[in-house]
């Protein structure tokens, strides 16, 4: 979901440059001016415009960052997290493992009490 906002964020900061870029332009050429004085202010607007293109596209780089620090900081807490489950995991396996193994040899050696020797059965006459 947050790959979308940002995605949608950023189709929003190039629309509404382009928009403004657009507009600017068409704005200017419309204008009742002569051709140098309409020039002069095309290339005034157009550097005005590069420098806030260029500010928003530093802003845009800086969130970029934050967001991708975050999602590293959240990465590594979710492999730690991972980490300490399967941890446990282990730990129990093991455990149950050994449990399993006195109780095969606890039940083994019952049984071997209640078989009988030949010598211990009563003579059949």
């Amino acid at each position: 979901m947050g790959e979308k906002r940002a995605g949608d964020t950023g189709m929003f900061i190039v629309g509404a440059l382009v928009g403004a870029l657009g507009g600017a332009a068409i704005g200017l050429l419309l204008a009742p001016r002569s051709g140098e004085e309409t020039r002069e202010q095309v290339r005034r607007k157009a550097v005005e415009m590069q420098g806030e293109a260029e500010e928003t596209l530093g802003e845009a780089r800086a969130w970029a960052e934050s967001v991708a620090a975050d999602i590293r900081r959240r990465a590594k807490e979710l492999q730690a997290q991972s980490q300490a489950i399967l941890d446990e995991g282990q730990k129990q396996l093991v455990k149950a493992v050994e449990e399993t193994k006195r109780a095969t040899a606890t039940t083994a050696s019952h049984k071997t009490e209640m078989v009988k020797r030949p010598e211990e059965l009563p003579a059949v006459e």
